[in-house]
């Protein structure tokens, strides 16, 4: 056990998730972790036409606002990806909205897209340092009407146009109310029809939910394909609440390990429907070595981590990458 998990996690854990939260996100943009990269060929990985250190990212939901985007390689991360991002800024859902499980090593947040909109974000992105590849994860406002969604997508899109290595079409977030409805065929079509003319250029992915049916699945991988997008990203926080030791009655999408079982499963149909034809991003459980090698053998080229950065610490990324060398 390191420093963190025996001392400094405990005294983070004794404040609000969401102050720690922040507190955590300030020191990393002021560089104050550790630069402990760990580069070696053996660990990069091409997909989408770029080229990324290693295969591990930051998942969408810790960097909302590209506030950290110059220092997240300290902390050994092959790539970011920030947001959810939206046309307009908006506070998201009341507090408190963010809660630990430390017993299943899971997180419940309903947080609600709370950001500073894209164009505060796109200044940041424009004035970054050249590093890791950096994803951008965008949404639609609370208040925007689910059939004039694509709109808020395509205004997103327009702020944040070739500031990212790829951008991510969220319609899988279940805090904000309606939106997972945009998974539907007609709905995401016209989501990636406008972002696409936006920006025909940068690789577009589509991030899922778990909670979604096999068969709703396959329709939107057709859509997927048939929309010519580059990439899915397995899997979004879901609502179910099965095998949960912690006794919790908290509204809001459940990650970490209790997420694990039903995003493998989402993640390997995926990976049998679409075969080599799309680039897909595990995500859901990521603690280990062992959690990366079972998503890349279940499809994944990439996995991003959260919630488990959140309990393993700054040392995570280095100690899961050195681990996969040996």
């Amino acid at each position: 056990m390191g420093l963190y998990q025996a001392v400094l996690r405990k005294l983070l854990f004794r404040l609000d998730a969401e102050t720690a939260h922040h507190l955590g996100l300030w020191v990393v943009s002021r560089g104050l972790l550790s630069a402990r990269p760990l580069r070696d060929p053996r660990l990069e990985v091409e997909a989408m036409g770029i080229r990324f250190p290693n295969p591990i990212g930051l998942a969408a939901g810790f960097d909302k606002d590209a506030v950290a985007v110059n220092h997240w390689w300290r902390a050994g991360f092959g790539f970011v990806e920030v947001g959810t991002l939206t046309p307009r800024p908006q506070p998201g859902n009341p507090k408190p909205r963010l809660f630990r499980l430390p017993a299943d090593q899971g997180l419940i947040n309903r947080l609600g897209f709370n950001n500073q909109g894209a164009t505060r974000a796109a200044a940041r992105l424009r004035a970054r340092q050249p590093g890791i590849p950096i994803g951008v994860n965008i949404g639609k406002n609370k208040d925007t009407p689910l059939e004039h969604a694509h709109e808020d997508y395509r205004l997103a899109a327009e702020a944040l146009r070739g500031l990212g290595s790829y951008v991510v079409v969220n319609v899988s977030s279940p805090n904000t109310p309606g939106l997972r409805q945009l998974q539907d065929a007609d709905s995401l079509r016209e989501i990636l029809r406008v972002v696409r003319t936006v920006d025909p250029v940068t690789p577009l992915l589509v991030k899922v939910a778990p909670d979604l049916e096999f068969d709703a699945l396959d329709d939107l991988c057709a859509t997927a394909l048939d929309c010519q997008v580059d990439g899915l990203i397995a899997t979004n926080t879901t609502l179910s609440r099965e095998g949960l030791r912690t006794k919790i009655d908290e509204a809001g999408g459940l990650s970490g390990r209790p997420l694990s079982p039903r995003s493998d499963a989402v993640l390997q149909h995926l990976g049998r429907t679409v075969g080599d034809r799309l680039t897909l991003i595990g995500v859901g459980g990521i603690f280990s070595a062992d959690d990366v090698r079972r998503k890349r053998d279940l499809g994944a080229k990439l996995v991003q981590m959260y919630t488990g950065w959140v309990y393993g610490g700054p040392g995570t990324v280095p100690r899961i990458l050195t681990d996969l060398l040996s």
